[in-house]
């Protein structure tokens, strides 16, 4: 029966050992290529706290922020606390929620590529509105569109790569979703900081440049093999043989291909696979699909990305300084990304999530202490203590930038079986555009009402999530995608759930014969 029990040990066997094949230029390629949809969300991410920084927007789309910037001083922590701009950044998350839900049975039924190039085109037509914007409603409206390709994108892209990685190095290959995300970031950045002398136009190019990762995307969607696991879950055997033999550059890919088959078989009998996520087998997983990106938002590094120029402008810094900082910050997340990237597949998973997390939540109490004892409504932070800070925050970004930014996305899309890989994916993303809707739209009136103590709150999420990490993580570190169910039977807290499931399982079996 469609969404029943199916045990899952009938279907998974070890039998990576038997794997064959290299890493090949072609995977890297096409993993290169599929990666650039992270810098779609990366872009957005970078180019809105630069946009709404400048004076040129602000006077035309929110006139009130523009008087009150100029009227207040610039260690005021609430002169942006408007809820029409913080509707500005936040709205695409939304769109991006809602869209994300859909695009789970059309990766499923229809492809990842499908996801792709839907995910392209729709950013494509957003960056065009958003470029042309001649009142509010036509700004949300580009800021909607954006918000459904980020959802298709954000949804495809990481378990294309997941699928296409050979198991040994899917960590590092996964990464390069996070790297093009950061990347997306730097660049947007450095962009503000040209765009932002352009008068009085600039503030169209910025956002009309997130046509350039849109494009690129697009094509590649189209352009891009499909995974094999996915050919071969759509009754394609024969071209999802052939993509994996091209992918691992070897003829002997049985093992792998029977693992890929069996995992099909009880995807294909999974009709409702929303409805079959949420039975008591897969727990694990869907814990970990609403709390990895919860935390990863938690982390509070959305806030210090989208806001980065009007945070420098808060605590101090003139004019571009405040970009030339947030773009620090950007060229900083970039390349601790290569740092995760080398080390996931070494040292695995949980050390680079529990060390990044003792060093963010040491980051952000030092920035809370500075900005409490030196820095309010009546100071203004000296050379030698904005330098300080501005330290701290990149310590911080580079913390976040080789532990929970790229990992938050990595784990959730390795350890769903294939036939709920896509909506667990759906949820995995849903949460993270929920939760970076909330703090989009809140932080700015949390800025204002908690000053200094926004770092103190967000550290102690931060300290939350390490202790999780370390109790309920298991290491999935070169562990093929189709045993990754395993894990869980082995892990001290989850096999209790898990055996619960397989005991009740076999009971319904023996009742049946």
């Amino acid at each position: 029966m469609a969404g029943g029990p199916l045990a899952p040990a009938h279907v998974a066997k070890e039998r990576a050992e038997q794997y064959q094949g290299r890493v090949t230029p072609y995977v890297i390629i096409t993993c290169i290529v599929a990666a650039v949809g992270g810098s779609l969300f990366g872009y957005d991410v970078g180019i809105s706290g630069g946009v709404t920084s400048m004076d040129k927007f602000l006077s035309k789309f929110f006139h009130t922020v523009y008087v009150n910037k100029g009227q207040a001083q610039e260690n005021n922590y609430c002169k942006y606390n408007n809820q029409g701009l913080a509707a500005f950044t936040s709205s695409l998350y939304l769109a991006g929620l809602a869209a994300s839900l859909v695009a789970s049975p059309v990766t499923r039924k229809h492809g990842r590529r499908a996801s792709i190039i839907c995910g392209g085109m729709s950013f494509l037509i957003g960056a065009a509105l958003n470029a042309s914007a001649a009142n509010l409603a036509m700004l949300l409206l580009g800021r909607i569109m954006l918000g459904v390709g980020i959802g298709f994108g954000n949804q495809a892209v990481p378990l294309y790569l997941s699928e296409m990685a050979p198991a040994k190095l899917r960590g590092g290959l996964n990464m390069l979703f996070q790297l093009a995300t950061t990347l997306g970031i730097f660049t947007a950045n450095m962009i503000n900081s040209g765009t932002d002398r352009i008068h009085p136009w600039g503030w169209r190019l910025s956002l009309g440049l997130a046509a350039a990762p849109a494009f690129l995307m697009t094509v590649g969607g189209v352009l891009l093999p499909e995974t094999p696991n996915s050919l071969i879950e759509r009754g394609l055997q024969r071209q999802g043989r052939e993509v994996l033999e091209k992918i691992r550059g070897t003829k002997n890919v049985d093992a792998e291909f029977e693992d890929i088959v069996d995992a099909s078989k009880q995807a294909n009998a999974i009709q409702h696979p929303f409805r079959n996520i949420l039975k008591r087998r897969r727990r694990p997983e869907l814990v970990m699909a609403i709390f990895m990106p919860m935390f990863q938002i938690l982390t509070g590094i959305n806030s210090i990305l989208f806001y980065a120029p009007v945070l420098f402008q808060s605590m101090g810094f003139k004019g571009n300084a405040s970009l030339y900082s947030s773009a620090l910050t950007g060229a900083v997340l970039a390349s601790s990304t290569l740092v995760s990237m080398a080390a996931v597949d070494r040292w695995g998973r949980r050390v680079l999530l529990i060390s990044g997390g003792i060093q963010m939540i040491v980051c952000q109490i030092i920035a809370a202490v500075i900005l409490g004892l030196k820095f309010g409504n009546n100071k203004e932070l000296s050379r030698d203590f904005s330098i300080i800070v501005v330290t701290t925050i990149c310590l911080f970004v580079a913390a976040f930038g080789w532990s929970w930014g790229p990992l938050g996305w990595t784990v959730p899309s390795e350890i769903f079986p294939l036939e709920t890989r896509s909506a667990g994916q759906s949820i995995t993303v849903a949460v993270n555009l929920l939760f970076t809707f909330i703090i989009a739209q809140s932080f700015l009136s949390m800025l204002c009402a908690l000053k200094f103590g926004i770092f103190l709150f967000f550290a102690g999420w931060i300290a939350v999530m390490t202790i999780f990490v370390y109790v309920f993580l298991p290491e999935t570190k070169g562990v093929p995608l189709e045993e990754m169910v395993l894990l869980w039977r082995k892990h001290w807290f989850w096999k209790r759930i898990v055996r619960e499931f397989e005991e009740s399982d076999d009971d319904e079996t023996r009742e049946c014969i």
